[in-house]
């Protein structure tokens, strides 16, 4: 009897995983790993960063993305040793900080704008308000940073207070350096 049970659970599993296939075109020998798909992203215009679109994480180029929120006396802490990093990598490198504050809601695009600016911010600055992203990567809290490479594959991650050398050697590993 729970033989029987087993056996029809199996198969309405592989029902189910059949039609899902079908329906998403979703073909498992097409798989591409720990592959992050690409989101595009809304960037702001504060210092070192134009208002449009994104596409993060950038196939084709490593990528350095870190999470944070204005909130975040880590984040702040952070910036100083983000934007020392951010001088030592070229532009074959995508480096982009993404906040996934409720932008509209209890904080502005003008806040994080401001905020950016008082905190010395000098590259791009991308808002997740769906947390796409963020889930994409399975991140949860704040400061949390990743290194990707070429492929979109992670390399490096890491949560809480990091510094230029562990954040800059990351980067260098993706690069194959």
């Amino acid at each position: 009897m729970r033989r029987r049970e087993v056996l029809a659970g199996a198969a309405g599993l592989a029902v189910l995983g059949g039609g899902a296939a079908a329906v998403n075109g979703w073909n498992p020998l097409e798989s591409d790993g720990d592959a992050v798909e690409t989101i595009e992203l809304e960037t702001i215009d504060a210092p070192g960063s134009e208002a449009g679109t994104a596409a993060i994480p950038e196939r084709g180029r490593v990528t350095f993305v870190e999470l944070f929120a204005t909130w975040c006396t880590v984040c702040e802490g952070m910036m100083p040793t983000l934007a020392e990093v951010h001088e030592g990598v070229d532009d074959d490198v995508q480096f982009v900080s993404v906040t996934s504050e409720p932008v509209g809601n209890t904080i502005t695009r003008d806040d994080v704008a401001s905020w950016w600016g008082d905190h010395d911010g000098n590259w791009p600055v991308a808002l997740d308000p769906d947390l796409e992203l963020t889930e994409a990567l399975d991140a949860s809290g704040v400061p949390y940073a990743f290194v990707l490479d070429e492929s979109n594959a992670v390399t490096w991650s890491g949560r809480g207070e990091k510094s230029a050398d562990e954040i800059a050697s990351a980067i260098d590993a993706a690069r194959g350096e």
